[in-house]
């Protein structure tokens, strides 16, 4: 097994949004096949055909597309495999590893009530295991493999460590039901095989569904893949992250606009480490990532950590790339795209628009400034700022503005000069040159916002402010 090239998968059911969870699965499972140089392939598990939804699988690609997780080759369908599923039952009954059940459903409800009434297991044993073909009555019958009865299996997981189960705690699963169509648990060992799946790395509330799985896995003599069950996240509460704790679904987080880059670190970061390193590029983290670095205890997701590291890479990212993704959270949002002239302008301002900008709305807000045009509507805030003294000041700047240098040492200068015969702080000027310019609190540094405007733009604005 070990000496196969990688082969991870990720199988999401398609019933609704690509939970943040998920997302956070199928990225591990992404980092170590690019890590070893194997490969990452994506199944949907659509069998339940009353709750999947083509929407919903929709949402899934979507959401895979904008984490920048590609898949190799084409996503596969669980349903579509039913035939093949159902031909695995079989063999299994002929090998003589799997036997026909004729219990019907009311049967099995009674003896699980009965026993449940009397404090026992409700673990049902089937009374035809070991009944001859010759016995068999003409009815339906369920698929069931034959599951040991004395021992115990270990599950060898590379993040739990091993687990035992005893063998006479498990069942004699049905892999095949009576209307002959094939069960949850025998079509992902199915699929898993034929898929040629080296590594399965999932969330632990699958652990328990690897023993039986491995039934299957032994029943048919196929190699048994390695396991890596990772804790489930939680929420800042310690709890299981729910709809309380805030957006779900990634498609919700990227309408919001936090960049791609800086989810895909996130989501690394929660449950595996490398070292100290919080902030990393994707590149370090393929390069880096290992299942022994899978944390064996809940992570919990903290929105300030992710609008942290969202910041530094909006921060760290090319102007290309950050237009790029404003673009796109645009159209995610629902809004519309900026015109080819405000790209032009952002990417003049986007060397004083990058910083601190912890996402793609934030960073719109600082650009106002270059994104509005003449006569800007001001909001309340800044239109305080405007009182007649201050009104005054602008009126004595403007002329100084109109001559000398264009340089941030002259604009500098020019203001500071303008505060000092007023006896005042530069910092009190700022506020009001701020509102003429901007008409918005946020906005880059003053000097900033008139190298971008220019000079005819930025006495324009002083003036229809002083108007």
């Amino acid at each position: 097994m070990t000496d196969r090239p990688v082969v991870t998968r990720f199988a999401p059911s398609p019933t609704g949004f690509l939970h943040i969870g998920s997302a956070r699965t199928a990225l591990f499972n992404w980092l170590f096949a690019r890590h070893s140089g194997g490969k990452f392939l994506l199944r949907i598990e659509d069998t339940d055909r009353a709750r999947s939804t083509p929407e919903a699988t929709e949402a899934i690609f979507a959401g895979l597309k904008w984490l920048g997780l590609d898949w190799d080759g084409d996503a596969i369908s669980q349903f579509d495999g039913a035939g093949r599923h159902a031909e695995v039952a079989h063999q299994m009954l002929e090998n003589g590893k799997a036997f026909r059940c004729f219990s019907t459903q009311a049967e099995i409800e009674s003896f699980r009530e009965t026993a449940r009434a009397e404090g026992k297991s409700t673990l049902y044993r089937s009374p035809w295991r070991d009944v001859p073909e010759t016995d068999h009555p003409d009815a339906p019958f369920a698929i069931r493999v034959k599951a040991p009865r004395e021992g115990k299996t270990v599950i060898q997981d590379h993040v739990q460590g091993d687990v035992t189960i005893r063998n006479d705690q498990l069942d004699d699963m049905i892999v095949l039901r009576s209307d002959g169509t094939p069960v949850y648990m025998l079509a992902v060992v199915v699929d898993d095989h034929d898929m040629g799946v080296t590594h399965i790395v999932r969330g632990d509330d699958h652990l328990n569904n690897a023993a039986r799985q491995m039934l299957v896995y032994n029943a048919m003599g196929w190699d048994v893949p390695i396991w890596a069950h990772i804790p489930l996240i939680h929420g800042e509460d310690g709890k299981k992250l729910s709809k309380r704790h805030g957006s779900l679904g990634v498609e919700e987080w990227a309408a919001e606009g936090y960049p791609a880059s800086g989810m895909r670190n996130y989501l690394a970061r929660l449950g595996w480490g490398h070292g100290d390193d919080e902030f990393f590029t994707t590149e370090q983290a393929i390069d880096w990532f290992d299942l022994s670095g899978i944390k064996k205890s809940p992570a919990r997701f903290d929105t300030k950590k992710l609008a942290n590291l969202s910041g530094q890479h909006i921060a760290c990212a090319t102007d290309t790339e950050v237009l790029s993704g404003i673009q796109e959270y645009l159209t995610l949002s629902g809004q519309k795209s900026l015109t080819d002239s405000q790209v032009a302008d952002m990417s003049r301002a986007m060397y004083c628009l990058k910083d601190r900008a912890k996402t793609y709305p934030e960073l719109i807000e600082k650009a106002h400034f270059i994104l509005t045009q003449r006569p800007l509507h001001r909001d309340e805030k800044t239109e305080l700022l405007l009182d007649s003294v201050h009104i005054g000041m602008l009126r004595e700047l403007t002329p100084q503005l109109q001559t000398g240098s264009w340089d941030r040492e002259t604009l500098e200068r020019n203001v500071q000069s303008l505060a000092e015969a007023h006896e005042t702080k530069l910092g009190k000027l700022a506020g009001p040159i701020r509102a003429a310019l901007a008409g918005r609190s946020v906005s880059p540094s003053i000097f900033d916002m008139m190298l971008v405007l220019g000079r005819e733009e930025t006495v324009q604005r002083l003036k229809d402010a002083t108007a």
